[in-house]
């Protein structure tokens, strides 16, 4: 992977395991397995995480249930077909276990990539600003991973006036979301969704004149309090 690449998509999440390890999927005769981490938040709230390491990682590794893992990686997307439609999977990827997680926060993410839909702004019933945007975000042999993301607050403001190909960078922690969704008119079924949570973010020209690492620490203590981190 070259030195971009690995700077565009940056991962630390520190957390309980809380399922087994089941396989994924094989590459290169290598294979892979997801499981799951709870990621506790300032507020005491937890997110729960799909992670994806390789049997590799877990040789040697006392990665069963219940332990505590710290790892460092990437968060990524890909499809999968269900019921002969695509959908939007994300996982983070593990790239190095550590014994101690060298950020402060024990979730914390950085991407630089594109925005590649428009972002779309909108008010709670509490009167609170929230933008939704998809970032693309580069990765080795011309991949890309499509990254969902919310912004708050003064951030959403920023966002809103924000185009299809514009580049961004930001900071934040990655958020589990349960949610209905309605099969019919007397059945719906609970999901997981998977997003960003933005506690800082800066739009840009060129990455020659932008210092991605000076402008976002990934071990930085976020600023923000319950269930996101704003700066609002």
């Amino acid at each position: 992977m070259n030195n971009n690449a690995e700077k565009n998509n940056k991962v630390c999440v520190t957390g309980e395991i809380v399922s087994d390890a089941t396989f994924s999927h094989e590459i290169y005769g290598e294979g892979f397995y997801e499981l799951f981490v709870k990621v506790m938040r300032l507020s005491g709230q937890a997110d729960v995480l799909p992670v994806t390491i390789s049997e590799r990682l877990i040789r040697g590794n006392d990665l069963k249930k219940g332990s505590r893992i710290s790892a460092l990686g990437q968060f990524r997307s890909y499809n999968k077909l269900e019921n002969g439609r695509s959908r939007l999977m994300l996982t983070v990827f593990v790239r190095e276990l550590v014994e101690e997680a060298p950020a402060r926060n024990p979730n914390s993410i950085v991407l630089s990539g594109y925005i590649c839909k428009p972002p779309v702004y909108r008010t709670t019933p509490f009167n609170r600003e929230i933008a939704d945007l998809l970032i693309a975000v580069n990765r080795a042999y011309n991949k890309s991973d499509y990254i969902p993301c919310i912004a708050w607050g003064r951030n959403a403001r920023f966002v809103q006036n924000l185009r299809v190909g514009d580049r961004v960078a930001l900071s934040g922690r990655i958020q589990s979301r349960e949610y209905q969704k309605r099969l019919s008119e007397t059945e719906a079924v609970t999901m997981t969704a998977y997003e960003v949570s933005v506690s800082k973010l800066a739009a840009f020209d060129s990455e020659e004149d932008f210092d991605l690492d000076g402008e976002f620490d990934l071990y930085a203590m976020p600023s923000g309090g319950e269930g996101h981190y704003e700066n609002s």
